[in-house]
């Protein structure tokens, strides 16, 4: 397998790992979630299973969605984002909810801020990595495709609708959705040019390598 195809792979594993560390912070902040997330623990709450296990499905519908809209094939290899990351949710959500468990309105927001920070920098990370195409990221094109409105109206008004199907199914809609849906761009925007470096700089510590056995 070639260098930059592992290093590839190991920033999506790695990304997907740290983003759903942080969505299972904004899960037990009880303040809100992201309204995708908010309607996945809805679903959860209405239905049962795992919160993971609802990204999977949700993930799905998604992709079966992309395919009806574009008149395409579906993106099968979508779904292993959304195996690998429902995978890691309930992971996280699990292992967690026994020591992190804010009771008051500074801890929530706290642990909220963090949840923020490591969901924007796993999402970085994965974008860095640019393996695997993500369900609800590919959504968003094909409704801009769809109607002609830019990328940002697109997800500002995927994000509507998941809101609202959230709040039927009473996920956790509140102050902590808002700010993550403001914040997160920022967030991600902040931390790409640093994991660009990160990756760059492992590129060429690879090449570095890969050129001195090539010398023996």
């Amino acid at each position: 397998m070639a260098v930059r195809t592992r290093q590839r792979m190991l920033f999506y594993v790695f990304g997907i790992i740290i983003m759903t560390f942080g969505i299972a912070l904004t899960i037990h902040s009880k303040l809100g979630t992201s309204p995708f997330d908010a309607l996945l623990v809805g679903l959860f709450r209405t239905f049962g299973l795992t919160i993971g296990s609802w990204e999977i499905v949700v993930g799905f519908s998604m992709l079966v969605f992309n395919a009806i809209a574009e008149k395409k094939r579906p993106e099968y290899f979508a779904i292993l984002t959304a195996l690998i990351t429902g995978f890691f949710i309930d992971v996280w959500v699990f292992s967690t909810q026994s020591w992190i468990t804010p009771d008051s309105i500074l801890t929530q927001f706290i642990c909220l801020l963090f949840g923020l920070l490591f969901a924007g920098l796993g999402i970085a990370i994965n974008l860095q990595a640019d393996f695997a195409p993500n369900p609800f990221d590919r959504t968003m094109l094909v409704v801009r495709n769809l109607t002609g409105l830019n990328v940002s109206i697109s997800r500002a008004l995927i994000s509507v609708v998941l809101a609202i199907v959230a709040f039927l199914f009473n996920g956790p809609i509140g102050i902590g959705t808002i700010i993550i849906t403001l914040c997160s761009g920022i967030i991600i925007h902040f931390f790409m040019p640093y994991v660009g470096r990160i990756d760059e700089a492992m590129t060429r510590q690879a090449n570095s390598i890969k050129k001195h056995k090539a010398t023996f």
